[in-house]
């Protein structure tokens, strides 16, 4: 009897259930569409209701987890992570986040622990690869906690609200931020308002509370997210991030946007071409020479694993393009956003993936002997919530973002004083201007040519294009070498080198807190014609002989680096002899120079169908062998024995151009690339 009872209230239990697991499903489902259009917030509430209603309660917990941590708040996320483990749910993710949640709850030895017996089991390689380095993290914690700070940092309280104020920059009389401090419509993604751009007039950190405002609607959207602003030097110009509008016609992801201060308003944005539809794009920051654009980017091939930071590039004519991921020593398997480049020359940005103490934290990376050095700011800059958005308005004197404890609310604006008693700096920059020949050998300037700074590695470091007035102007860094390289359509490609062992300037002699310094060069590039002789200098052989000797091979490898930089061009290098001798032994002991010097260029890499070798022999002098009297000449010999190229043919079609695609709304009078930034104080 008591069998058969048990085995009723099993039965009944089991009809009772049915009905829940069933709903508990439907929950689910309805949660992952809500899910997967990026409403975090709902989905979560939804996925409460089906953990409510048991059924799969793993797939619930690992997705309520999933929408916290991209919502920003993987502090919340943990106990779901563990959950979802604990019921056995089967994607590596929840193992791998929830290291990550446990991290930013401060609980850094759990967090180690389960990234170690993660490691030991790890089948899907993005996330070992991305686990591995977050263990390497937390095992160089110590360092980052041991750090000596002389960082003061205080609450922004009269501007911050119970709502978000984050990403503060920082020109001359005024501050502009971005808030959710508008009310309205709920974000879906996390439960708050849409944020927009507003401003506060200022000096430096005080702040007049009464004249704060939201920019106008041209530049704030209704239910769409608006934020994250940067300014050319003579704050006219303002390119910022704007979100999807939801809409079928509208783009799917967050772009950048630019507008332009005009009779007292901002005109009407428009997306950046370098920003596509489908890739985001946010956080930008221009340079200050406003030459190139730092932003933080998604769903690029050429990434890092995350959200990581490039640059693009202003052209000649204005226009955007160029865009380049700023590489592994800057970029990791996490998140980089925010950049920022100050006047001293570091670039200033928050990750979640390099070593750190919780969320984001902000570093500075700062070129050093060749390397670039990636430097936690330590605590109080950073804490183990996110710290982000950091942004001068003097050397030692700034702005950034948290959503530290403690705080007014959500995210806040902190300000932050530097007391490092080495913060004197100096910047080092090499200005130069690019020129050519005319046909009278008068030099003129050569305006809108390509110019790249080449590091000692053979890595491209700078590029841009020269003025109307053929400038250009790269920063340099004490201890380097570099090789500029200048290229124009129709222009010989050209190399020119420049050092900066010993002309830094020692930290004892330094008087102001920022010092900057310039060196100028020339870079002389020559018009490509078609059969001008050019001759080699010194290019000498022994007495009756065609072997390349060492001094020889020293001038053949800079013609070398001529064909290598000029691909569309073929040529011929001839050889020059003076009268001595007869003229059938001088021809044939000038063909087997040329023929020497040609054989030595293949060599280097050079294709044998780009080159021709001729003898000219004693029958081109370009010079007396001897005087009119009969006697000898040996100067004119001298230049006789010569090694000399022309280009027999240019192929148009093999001169690709290496830039990328130029694009971009910015026209060239939009920026003011002369006037002096004033820090307002």
């Amino acid at each position: 009897m008591m069998n058969r009872l048990f085995c009723l209230c099993i039965i009944f239990s089991l009809i009772v259930s049915l009905p829940s697991i069933g709903q508990s499903k439907k929950s689910l489902k309805k949660g992952n569409k809500k899910y997967k259009k990026g409403e975090y917030e709902l989905a979560i509430a939804i996925y409460e209701k089906a953990l409510d209603k048991g059924g799969n309660t793993g797939a619930s917990n690992f997705q309520i987890a999933e929408s916290y941590r991209l919502s920003h708040r993987i502090k919340k996320a943990a106990p779901y992570y563990k959950a979802a483990i604990d019921q056995n749910y089967n994607d590596e993710r929840a193992t791998v986040f929830y290291a990550f949640a446990l991290k930013a709850n401060e609980a850094y030895k759990e967090a180690e622990d389960v990234l170690s017996n993660y490691l030991d089991v790890a089948t899907v390689d993005s996330l070992r690869t991305l686990a591995e380095n977050e263990y390497n993290n937390l095992r160089n914690l110590s360092e980052i906690k041991e750090k000596n700070s002389y960082y003061r940092v205080k609450n922004l309280e009269a501007i911050n609200t119970k709502d978000a104020e984050y990403s503060p920059v920082y020109i001359p009389s005024e501050l502009y931020f971005t808030s959710s401090r508008g009310g309205g419509k709920m974000y879906k993604a996390t439960g708050t308002s849409f944020t927009d751009i507003y401003k506060v007039k200022t000096k430096g950190a005080k702040v007049d509370l009464n004249s704060v405002e939201m920019l106008n609607n041209l530049v704030n959207t209704p239910k769409v997210n608006d934020g994250c602003v940067t300014f050319s030097r003579d704050g006219r110009t303002m390119i910022f991030a704007k979100g999807n509008s939801g809409r079928k016609r509208g783009t799917s992801e967050v772009n950048l946007y630019s507008t332009r201060y005009r009779k007292g308003e901002w005109t009407e944005p428009k997306m950046l071409r370098i920003s596509t539809p489908n890739t985001w794009d946010s956080t930008p920051a221009l340079s200050r020479d406003g030459r190139t654009l730092y932003f933080a980017s998604y769903n690029r091939k050429d990434g890092y694993g995350g959200v990581d930071i490039y640059q693009a590039k202003l052209d000649g004519r204005g226009r955007w393009g160029n865009v380049r991921n700023m590489g592994p020593s800057i970029n990791t398997p996490g998140d980089e956003m925010f950049p920022y480049v100050a006047n001293d020359g570091k670039l200033y940005f928050a990750s979640t993936g390099h070593p750190g103490l919780g969320g984001l934290d902000i570093f500075a990376a700062e070129r050093k002997d060749g390397k670039i050095n990636i430097v936690n700011l330590g605590s109080p800059i950073n804490s183990v919530d996110d710290d982000f958005g950091l942004n001068l308005y003097k050397q030692n004197l700034g702005f950034f973002s948290s959503n530290r404890a403690g705080g007014k609310g959500d995210d806040d604006i902190y300000t932050f004083v530097n007391d490092d008693p080495n913060l004197k700096v100096v910047n080092y920059f090499l200005a130069g201007t690019t020129v050519t020949e005319d046909e009278e050998g008068n030099e003129t300037i050569l305006a809108n040519t390509k110019v790249q700074l080449i590091g000692s590695n053979g890595d491209l470091l700078e590029e841009t294009t020269t003025s109307t007035a053929g400038t250009f102007q790269f920063r340099v860094y004490e201890g380097e070498n570099y090789v500029l390289i200048g290229e124009k359509t129709d222009y010989f490609t050209t190399r020119g080198d420049f050092s900066m062992i010993g002309k830094s300037i020692p930290q004892e002699e330094l008087v102001k807190m920022v010092t900057n310094k310039s060196f100028e060069t020339k870079l002389k590039l020559d018009k490509l014609v078609v059969n001008k002789s050019i001759v080699l200098e010194n290019i000498l052989y022994d007495l009756n002989k065609w072997d390349i000797r060492d001094d020889a091979a020293i001038e053949l490898d800079k013609l070398v680096n001529v064909l290598l930089d000029n691909p569309e061009i073929r040529i011929e290098l001839s050889s020059h002899t003076d009268s001595i001798s007869s003229d059938e032994y001088n021809l044939r002991l000038s063909q087997r120079r040329a023929q020497s010097a040609v054989d030595y260029i293949i060599a280097a890499g050079i294709d044998r169908e780009r080159l021709v070798a001729k003898g000219y022999g004693e029958s081109r002098p370009i010079a007396r062998n001897t005087n009119p009297d009969g006697t000898d000449n040996p100067e004119g010999r001298q230049k006789n024995r010569r090694t000399e190229f022309k280009i027999i043919s240019i192929d148009k079609v093999k001169k690709v151009n290496k830039d990328g695609a130029d694009d971009g709304v910015l026209e060239e009078d939009d920026i003011d690339f002369d006037e002096e930034f004033d820090d307002g104080n």
